[in-house]
């Protein structure tokens, strides 16, 4: 089974439209959603539990712990798929990709795919010029720091075996550099993995909850935290 894990904030008025994002694609797939509310204040949850109550392939959990890092600790721990997938609500990312690369996981038995946006082959529109260009100055910063040729650390959508996930705990981050912080650990510690094009397009509806300058400070700690785990501790696959 292929778990997917979709945190979700102050999304009521786009839970229709994930709904349909994953039920109509994933007709021939053995898989299951679970939406995690991370805090929201609108009626996300509620609303949440309403619309996926009757449909068992959709779950819905409540985030306790601080921020998207706590949503997505979560999610790994509801699962029960051998493989899971991280996806951002706002679905930028296309559905067909989840299921070619699932299927590619399976075969080629990798511990991780990690989608870049950055690869000749990927597609990408209604990008803003200027989170582009911080992100693409971010990605070759971080591949220079660990000697690596991923590119693409700042968006959400991968898949990893969820024995991988648990093998590389504690997942500390808080927030969104938790996208950073998880395939760090695998690059680093020399999982199997494979880089592969993605199809992205900007949001349509609804709010980005990313936001560059109050997540500074959150990226270098995560930075400067995998960097001492690579160099220092004596990590052995």
């Amino acid at each position: 089974m292929l778990s997917i894990i979709v945190p979700v904030r102050n999304e009521s008025d786009s839970l229709k439209d994930i709904f349909e994002y994953f039920s109509k694609n994933l007709e021939n797939t053995n898989y299951e959603v679970l939406i995690i509310n991370d805090f929201s204040v609108d009626n996300t949850l509620t609303n949440a539990k309403i619309l996926f109550s009757e449909n068992k392939n959709f779950k819905v959990f409540d985030n306790q712990k601080k921020g998207l890092g706590g949503a997505i600790n979560l999610g790994i721990e509801k699962a029960v798929g051998a493989n899971i997938a991280i996806m951002m609500a706002d679905q930028s990312d296309d559905i067909k990709d989840l299921i070619k690369y699932n299927n590619l996981m399976n075969l080629e038995n990798y511990d991780a795919i990690l989608g870049s946006r950055f690869l000749k082959e990927s597609i990408v529109s209604d990008y803003p010029v200027q989170k582009l260009v911080l992100n693409r100055l971010f990605n070759y910063f971080v591949g220079l720091i660990f000697w690596n040729k991923y590119n693409d650390y700042t968006n959400a959508f991968k898949i990893y075996k969820k024995q991988t996930l648990i093998e590389i705990k504690p997942l500390i981050s808080e927030s969104f550099n938790i996208f950073l912080e998880i395939p760090l650990k695998i690059i680093s510690r020399k999982y199997k993995y494979k880089i592969i094009p993605i199809n992205w397009v900007g949001r349509k509806k609804g709010n980005s909850k990313f936001r560059i300058k109050e997540l500074r400070s959150k990226y270098l700690f995560t930075l400067i935290y995998c960097f001492i785990e690579k160099n220092l501790l004596n990590f052995k696959k």
